[in-house]
């Protein structure tokens, strides 16, 4: 299905039977070509690829798309606080890719790519089934590695950032709290607006975003990241990006998300809000992710990259991840390209320097 909020070129489709799904997806090139999966991350959808599909389609790849399980159009999801959130573990959202590549008839991909937290989808796929997913490209999120087999120690870390001068409160704490979806989808400015200040507050055209590495796991060393990640105690996260909200000439002047293209945004969270995307979150706050576990001592050993924006704070949010990564946990890590005049959302501030970027990896 040929959309008009989409580049000519990328098509749409609602694949039925994954994984308990009707899982929409889009699509570019040839599907006798090899296969590029992309994975988003939060809050996106697939359609946070449209820069770069029509390049790497142009290149010679068939290249999909699907909106994983909790967004967009893709249907047969919990959507309740209360409801199954085990259905968001990370294991489970590998098997929904492989039931979609089962589905499409594509054995083996040529790469699976994922950005943010479909990072971590894309490396739990590269390291459980290097058969299916023979290459991986990790976007903005580097990949820590398999757990251990013991149960770690209770991280005090929430505690020590109330505990500051200033308290504060780590982003992903608050995403798995009860009130977090309504307050993010009927914020006091409403939704459109909460999601331009977000997108915006994460992207290098905010002067705050001037990364560096932040040295160790305390609260006194993540209390430097912004407040994004590191929230102040006693507000929501619509609150805290409001402050951030771009001038009406800002906006204008924002080539790489048009208040039209952010209306497909907005106009999808308003259907789903956003507890599909934050389950995500709960599963690794609440510990649902321990049969990760069976993989502990495993490392991903497909040839990878890595790409991110060179104004994104992402990389650093949880000190030693990318150095571990290039290092120890990937190795065959081929490369680690920081694109500037990117921040979070590289592939989308960045197109052209992300598709090369890929397509260099790729061999072409």
């Amino acid at each position: 299905m040929i959309r008009a909020d989409l580049p000519a070129g990328i098509a749409a489709r609602m694949v039925p039977g994954i994984n308990g799904l009707t899982m929409h997806m889009l699509s570019a090139g040839d599907p006798a070509n090899p296969c590029l999966l992309l994975l988003h991350g939060f809050p996106e959808l697939a359609y946070s690829w449209r820069r770069v599909m029509p390049a790497l389609a142009q290149a010679g790849y068939y290249v999909i798309a699907p909106d994983q399980r909790g967004y967009g159009e893709t249907t047969g999801w919990d959507a309740r606080y209360d409801g199954d959130v085990n259905s968001f573990r990370l294991s489970n959202l590998v098997i929904d890719q492989l039931a979609l590549l089962a589905a499409l008839g594509i054995p083996r991909v040529k790469a699976v790519v994922g950005h943010d937290f479909g990072a971590s989808v894309a490396a739990w796929a590269a390291l459980s089934r290097p058969d299916i997913f023979p290459a991986m490209v990790l976007m903005s999120a580097p990949f820590g590695g398999a757990p251990g087999l013991s149960t770690p120690p209770a991280d005090p870390i929430h505690a020590d950032l109330l505990a500051l001068g200033r308290p504060r409160k780590h982003y992903q704490w608050y995403y798995s709290t009860r009130p977090a979806n309504a307050e993010m989808w009927a914020p006091p400015q409403g939704l459109h607006a909460f999601l331009r200040a977000y997108y915006h507050h994460k992207s290098a055209d905010w002067p705050g975003n001037t990364p560096h590495d932040l040295g160790s796991w305390t609260a006194e060393a993540l209390a430097h990241l912004p407040t994004y990640y590191i929230m102040d105690a006693g507000q929501t996260m619509a609150e805290t990006v409001a402050a951030e909200m771009p001038s009406a000439a800002e906006i204008d002047a924002c080539a790489w998300l048009p208040d039209e293209e952010l209306r497909v945004y907005s106009n999808a969270f308003g259907r789903t809000g956003f507890q599909g995307g934050l389950n995500w979150y709960r599963c690794r706050s609440e510990g649902r992710n321990a049969d990760l576990r069976l993989f502990a001592g495993r490392t991903i050993d497909v040839p990878s990259a890595f790409i991110a924006g060179a104004q994104d704070w992402g990389i650093h949010q949880t000190p030693g991840t990318l150095t571990r990564m290039q290092g120890t946990t990937c190795t065959d890590m081929h490369t680690c390209d920081l694109i500037d005049g990117a921040g979070h959302w590289v592939q989308q501030e960045q197109p052209a320097a992300v598709s090369a970027a890929l397509l260099r990896f790729l061999g072409g």
